[in-house]
């Protein structure tokens, strides 16, 4: 499954276990992707100053700052880049609604298979690219009706 018709994304991973970050970066990059990785929450302001990714993958249970405050953050800076939950906890409803509150576009537990991930990143992405397109378009209408 390719993401909408284009080639490539841009994805950040961040997991304090540099396994899962390794997996994750390969198998979208087998995908067609770009994927930068952080195991260290406390990163993310200062990659996202320098970078831009498309969505943000991130993981709940992190030393230091933990999954939901990341989220948060990472809101209050860049209200619309998609986040997704991608989570050891498994299928915790309290802290499954806590994320979503905080901002999160999707949550997927690690004991499923890769590709549910996939298709997870796959829809929000979908769907922040084509609320992207509509903005675009209403921004341009009053130009274009001036125009005439």
């Amino acid at each position: 499954m390719k993401i909408l018709n284009r080639d490539r994304a841009d994805f950040l991973v961040i997991d304090d276990d540099p396994a899962i970050t390794r997996f994750l970066a390969g198998y979208l990059k087998q995908k067609g992707h770009t994927c930068a990785t952080l195991t260290e929450g406390f990163q993310t302001a200062s990659w996202l100053e320098l970078h831009d990714c498309e969505v943000v993958v991130v993981d709940l249970n992190m030393p230091k700052v933990d999954g939901i405050s990341l989220i948060t953050y990472v809101r209050e800076i860049q209200p619309s880049l998609p986040i997704i939950v991608f989570t050891g906890v498994g299928y915790d409803e309290e802290k499954m609604h806590a994320a979503l509150r905080a901002g999160a576009n999707g949550y997927v537990s690690k004991n499923l298979p890769i590709e549910q991930l996939y298709c997870v990143l796959s829809r929000v992405l979908a769907t922040c690219r084509q609320r992207a397109r509509r903005e675009a378009l209403a921004r341009a209408r009053p130009a274009l009706l001036g125009a005439a």
